[in-house]
């Protein structure tokens, strides 16, 4: 028994000898490699001659639009949005009817226009003033200028000038067509014609030449007013 054990504890002894060798051994060659390395000199790399960086081109929004049509997070995306044209500028505002002219005046050197607008009464306008939506900025012997917003109007007297009541004395002095002359109707001296009516009257002929008072067989020539102007009739004398 005592042999046995005697001959383990030698088996163990020679293993524990074999392996700190073996350690030893790894150690010392690993140090021995740490000190090759870092007693090694690196060479650096040749450096090649430098160039500059090629210049970087703008950002541009064309240059996206791949992705905006690629990443689609809705069925109902859609790149091309229409763009509607905006809507055109209103109309210009017609400018209204220009005053008319009716004559001028100096008085201490100013010029003084009589104007009127429409069916207005005349207005005696000097340079600046204002007369409706116009606005007079000068008037001489031949012509006128007004302003209206921010254009000028320049027109001649004679083109504003005021015609209305000579072409009414024209028409008035015109001879009017000459109406056909009836012919003239032959006035005879018919007394009372027709029966006697119950108030004692007789009627009158439309061509009856008598006057008024005329009296001729027993009746008297008279004249009533009526609704439809005057009535002729011959009353019998005495009633």
């Amino acid at each position: 028994m005592n042999r046995k054990l005697i001959l383990l504890n030698v088996a163990l002894a020679g293993v524990l000898v074999y392996s700190g060798m073996t350690w030893r051994n790894e150690y010392r060659a690993a140090k021995e490699r740490e000190r090759k390395l870092l007693a090694a000199k690196v060479q650096p790399a040749p450096v090649g001659p430098w160039a500059p960086l090629p210049n970087q081109l703008p950002v541009m929004a064309t240059g996206y639009a791949d992705v905006a049509q690629k990443l689609l997070l809705h069925p109902s995306r859609n790149p091309s949005i229409p763009v509607e044209p905006p809507p055109p500028p209103p109309p210009p505002e017609p400018m209204p009817p220009l005053p008319k002219y009716h004559g001028s005046m100096n008085l201490d050197g100013e010029a003084v226009a009589i104007l009127s607008m429409g069916n207005n009464p005349f207005q005696e306008v000097k340079a600046g003033g204002e007369i409706g939506q116009f606005k007079l900025v000068d008037v001489n012997t031949r012509d006128i200028t007004f302003q209206w917003k921010d254009q000028q109007v320049r027109k001649t007297l004679n083109e504003l000038l005021d015609r209305s009541a000579a072409e009414a004395v024209s028409a008035n002095n015109t001879p009017a067509a000459i109406a056909p002359v009836p012919p003239p109707q032959i006035k005879t001296q018919v007394g009372p014609v027709g029966d006697e009516s119950g108030f004692h009257t007789k009627a009158c002929d439309p061509n009856d030449s008598y006057s008024v008072g005329s009296v001729v067989g027993g009746y008297r020539k008279t004249m009533s007013p009526t609704p439809f102007g005057q009535a002729c009739s011959w009353v019998q004398v005495g009633k």
